[in-house]
């Protein structure tokens, strides 16, 4: 059923589609931008189509790894070109392969200048968003993760607002910095393991000590990617500088790259780091929630208003994933789905009466319900996905969130709660001030209701939100058995880590571990007595304990 590499025709298609706009010759500029639009949206279509067969064709019940492909890659270092999805994966696959024919669609007349170098930046940026979701190889995840930053750049500083290179470079910088102490965590797990596969890393977690250096080096680069507070800034910027299409990719998946790599590496590879390390991401989220809604509130650009609001969704998503339960992360992953689905479509709405009053200052408009209907209906479904609606697929990410926080930290699902209040506030006045009130703009009042083009952007996506909203099961059942298997990785690296506490106790207390060895540990009140027999290592250690002899650990009452 897997014969056919659907993930590797995923991921270089749009490379195809790339060779093919950069083959067409022509004197004639139009008819230069024509193929290549025409091209980039058959070649994103395309691919869109091989992900339906990609999710039809996906076993609900497999909590491994599908579509597998492993090839070498450099066969001297033990590097393999490894490409695979689970339950996890899938859906940031599903939902890359859907968002970029939207923005090629959005794209359609609002970009005049340089169409083809547009096209081309949208393809190789979707080629390179497929391929850091499916990479099972470290060092591959490393090329397409830090890749997808070339393309990006280029959208906002060539195509960008009138402070766009300044934004270009913010982005850049920023996630690039962050990532190099990545690179440094992936190159010593290498050394100390052996291996870049992905899957092997997380079944074989380092030793305490060195996974409080590693899970600090990749924080620095995912916590920017989301990005968590305090190192949120550029995104604002890179918003509102960054066409339509920009904004709407970056929110809808490039951000989700942050909360993806916490799920596939800080989690499994080390989850004592990740357990030490859990509070102060709590707080961190919590800030974020709270800190960014109120500053969300003062806005007066649209485009800046649900910059800010994605902030403070994003700590739900981090606030889920480090609570390390089944509800908590199920929670996080949904709300990353839905949150690109919504803030998504919440930025084409800004991108369609930006391209009519070319303005996104909130008191240009008002009153446009009166001239624009169905834009007003299609904005407030959305405003009420982002503000957590019952029946919109933002209250059951939400929902799951504050239950696994909950079940954690009592204090943090309260201070986590308010951000539900204060969410609020900051879109019904974003929406008040738009579409109702008194039309005091004469331009405003003149704006057309939504063509058909912009009618087929947002049914999509619209009906989305509210399928998920109400029959979640689908995405639910796909998730469950990758979610079970992760917390079942992050437990037994917890508990390996106890053994090898165990093992350093009982050495000190024998001073001698040669042979076989027995040692009783005075239990705690209420805990059983625990029995550690030493045997010799005959097993490679892998990097985890140099000099330790393998424990083998047996409780008594």
């Amino acid at each position: 059923m897997f014969d056919l590499p659907v993930l590797s025709l995923m991921t270089f298609l749009p490379l195809v589609g790339v060779l093919f706009i950069v083959s067409v010759r022509s004197s004639n500029e139009n008819v230069i931008a024509r193929n290549a639009k025409n091209t980039a949206l058959f070649t994103s279509l395309f691919t869109a189509a091989l992900a339906g067969y990609l999710a039809v064709q996906f076993d609900a019940a497999d909590a491994g790894f599908q579509f597998v492909e492993k090839y070498s890659w450099f066969p001297n270092l033990g590097i393999s070109y490894h490409l695979g999805v689970d339950g996890i994966s899938l859906f940031f696959v599903l939902l890359s392969a859907m968002l970029v024919p939207i923005c090629i669609l959005a794209s359609w007349h609002s970009i005049k200048m340089r169409v083809k170098e547009y096209m081309i930046a949208f393809l190789v940026l979707e080629s390179l968003m497929i391929g850091t979701f499916c990479a099972l190889d470290s060092f591959l995840f490393y090329v397409f993760f830090e890749a997808v930053l070339i393309p990006m750049f280029i959208i906002i500083g060539v195509w960008g607002g009138k402070r766009r290179v300044y934004s270009a470079y913010k982005f850049f910088l920023y996630t690039l910095l962050g990532s190099v102490l990545m690179l440094v965590a992936l190159l010593t797990l290498y050394v100390q393991l052996g291996t870049s596969d992905i899957p092997t890393l997380m079944e074989n977690p380092v030793t305490r000590d060195l996974q409080i250096w590693l899970w600090l080096a990749v924080f620095a680069s995912f916590a920017v990617k989301m990005p968590m507070w305090p190192v949120h800034t550029w995104l604002p910027d890179a918003h509102v500088e960054a066409p339509t299409a920009g904004s709407v990719i970056l929110a809808g998946v490039l951000l989700k790259m942050g909360g993806y790599g916490f799920l596939r590496f800080s989690l499994p590879m080390f989850p004592e780091a990740s357990e030490f390390f859990a509070p102060m991401v709590f707080w961190l989220s919590v800030i974020a929630i709270i800190y960014t809604s109120l500053v969300a509130l003062v806005q007066e650009d649209m485009k800046k208003l649900i910059a800010y609001s994605s902030v403070a969704h994003m700590g739900y998503v981090t606030l889920g994933i480090f609570t390390a339960t089944t509800q908590g992360i199920e929670g996080g992953i949904f709300q990353m789905i839905s949150h690109g689905l919504i803030s998504g479509a919440l930025f084409l709405s800004v991108g369609v009466i930006y391209d009519r009053l070319h303005t996104r200052e909130i008191s240009r408009y008002g009153g446009i319900v009166k001239n624009m209907p169905k834009y007003a209906t299609v904005f407030m479904i959305l405003m009420l996905g982002s503000v957590g609606l019952p029946g919109t697929s933002g209250f059951v990410g939400e929902f799951l969130v504050l239950i696994g926080v909950y079940q954690v930290n009592t204090l943090i699902a309260v201070f986590a709660a308010t951000g539900l209040i204060l969410g609020a506030p900051y879109m019904l006045f974003l929406y008040r001030r738009v579409v109702f009130g008194t039309q005091t703009n004469d331009d405003a009042a003149k704006m057309p209701d939504l063509t058909r083009r912009e009618m087929a952007l947002f049914v999509p996506l619209v009906l989305l939100v509210l399928y998920l909203g109400v029959f979640p099961g689908y995405v639910m059942d796909r998730l469950h058995p990758s979610v079970d298997r992760l917390i079942t990785l992050y437990e037994s690296g917890l508990q390996k880590g106890e053994e090898r506490r165990l093992a350093v106790v009982a050495a000190a207390e024998m001073g001698d571990t040669s042979g076989y060895s027995v040692a009783r540990i005075k239990p705690a009140a209420g805990q059983y007595e625990q029995e550690v027999t030493f045997v010799p290592a005959v097993a490679p250690n892998h990097g985890r304990d140099d000099n330790l002899p393998m424990p083998i650990i047996n409780y008594n009452e």
